[in-house]
């Protein structure tokens, strides 16, 4: 109490008659005493002190350096110490946590509760350095704008993600193999989904391709069973036998789509889709060409004549088709389609797919395709008017404009749909395509060799020219 009275005197750290203030208090009262002197005395205030310590460094008994940082905080750590008495007034020092300032923020303070030994007298509730409850799971913390760090909302985590402990800072995303649960507390694992025969789409889709397969392999009979009538010859019978051998192709092709994709159905898919259907549609080629050579080849004085006959048709078919094989060989050799997980197009599921792997190649296949069914189209149009004999090209006009319909609304709904959906839309396009040009092509011929035979013979082409 001496510095209350005595302020000429010389205190240690004080500069002398510039406040009015002590310095310190250095007594051996006891805690209580020295807390409240000090609180009187505004000790606390002073700069002086401040400046002595920032320039104070000493190590403990444990051999650790303490210093200070220029603001007056401690940079070494704390020890948190339980200390457990006994009823014979003993006593035991117990580590039970640190306090570290330098370490990272998710390290500077650790304390173990279940070693914590509490007086038997304390009959409270533990107490709780926040001033609201731990988020649950499933939410995250967002701190309180103009509150105590240890103020903060509990905020639900957003669509796709989740949060499985008490207080997290932040959500995090599952795993691409695996997806939130409702509560967003967890991760599922997705289920593998592909268009498989088993479900009813898959089924449907196989049931059409295998009915239009019979079809086809009816009406290939008849022509064959008819082979020596003027109908079937009219045309080119042998171009007729390609044309409904690669449509009975294509709509078996379809089934390659369906069933869980693997190598050999990966390689198989795209590749032999496009070169059927380029038999196919050279073929139709080679007969729209067919009939206009043979209409203007009986005008007097036409050397088209010398252009006649079945090489020129089996050279349209054999050039397109091996194109389209060349395409079709470099795609495999370059960059091979393979089976892929897809695992983000649909939120619960992998989609197990095809993956093309070069886009440029499978646009080249189809734009060949596009090609030769542009060129059908436009020949067939031109030959619409022929005499009646020759009238097949009115059917092939049809069938291309059901050709072309077909695919050209194919390309924005493969493009707006999404996992097995995509390979449905493709099926689908195959089968539709491919019925389009044996109805429209042959069900007239059919319809006349079985129903009105009499219409079939040389005569009644004559008298059609």
């Amino acid at each position: 109490m001496d510095l209350l009275s005595r302020r000429r005197k010389f205190a240690v750290n004080y500069k002398c008659e510039t406040e009015n203030l002590p310095a310190a208090v250095i007594s051996g009262s006891i805690t209580d005493y020295c807390l409240h002197l000090a609180t009187i005395l505004c000790i606390y205030k002073m700069p002086q002190l401040h400046q002595f310590l920032r320039r104070v460094a000493f190590n403990n008994s444990a051999g650790e350096e303490v210093s200070f940082n220029q603001n007056g905080e401690l940079l070494s750590g704390f020890d948190i110490i339980n200390w457990v008495t006994f009823p014979n007034q003993s006593f035991v020092k117990i580590k039970v946590g640190t306090m570290e300032p330098q370490a990272p923020v998710d390290k500077r303070f650790f304390i173990q509760d279940d070693v914590i030994v509490w007086p038997r007298i304390f009959k409270q509730a533990l107490p709780l350095s926040r001033c609201n409850n731990k988020c649950q799971l499933g939410f995250h913390k967002r701190k309180k704008e103009g509150e105590q760090f240890c103020c903060y909302d509990c905020i639900p985590c957003p669509e796709g993600k989740v949060s499985n402990h008490t207080d997290a800072d932040e959500c995090f995303e599952c795993p691409g193999y695996r997806y939130p649960n409702n509560d967003k507390d967890g991760c599922l694992p997705k289920e593998i989904m592909f268009l498989s025969f088993e479900e009813p789409l898959g089924i449907v889709l196989a049931v059409f391709a295998l009915k239009f397969s019979l079809i086809t392999v009816f009406i290939l009979g008849i022509f064959i069973k008819y082979r020596d009538t003027p109908i079937v010859k009219a045309n080119n019978k042998n171009l007729t036998y390609i044309l409904l051998t690669s449509l009975l192709l294509s709509f078996l092709c379809a089934l390659l789509f369906i069933g869980q994709p693997g190598k050999v159905a990966c390689l198989l898919q795209q590749t032999a889709f496009g070169v059927i259907f380029s038999v196919a549609l050279s073929s139709i080629l080679a007969k729209t060409i067919t009939v206009i050579l043979a209409f203007v080849a009986t005008k007097p004085g036409s050397r088209i004549r010398q252009w006649m006959g079945k090489r020129l048709a089996y050279s349209i078919v054999l050039s397109c088709s091996l194109t389209q094989a060349a395409v079709s060989i470099a795609w495999l050799a370059i960059s091979p389609p393979f089976p892929d997980l897809d695992m983000y197009s649909v939120s619960q599921k992998i989609v197990l797919k095809c993956n093309e792997d070069s886009g440029t190649m499978l646009y080249s296949l189809l734009g060949f395709l596009g090609f030769l069914a542009l060129v059908s189209l436009t020949l067939a149009f031109l030959a619409r008017k022929l005499p009646d004999s020759f009238n097949e090209a009115k059917f092939i006009t049809f069938s291309m404009l059901v050709f072309c319909s077909v695919w050209l609304c194919f390309i924005p709904t493969y493009l707006s749909t999404r996992a097995k959906s995509m390979v449905a839309v493709e099926i689908f396009s195959i089968l539709a395509s491919s019925f389009g040009l044996l109805i429209c092509i042959f069900s007239p011929k059919c319809y006349v060799i079985l129903l009105k035979p009499e219409l079939n013979s040389k005569e009644q082409l004559i008298k059609r020219i």
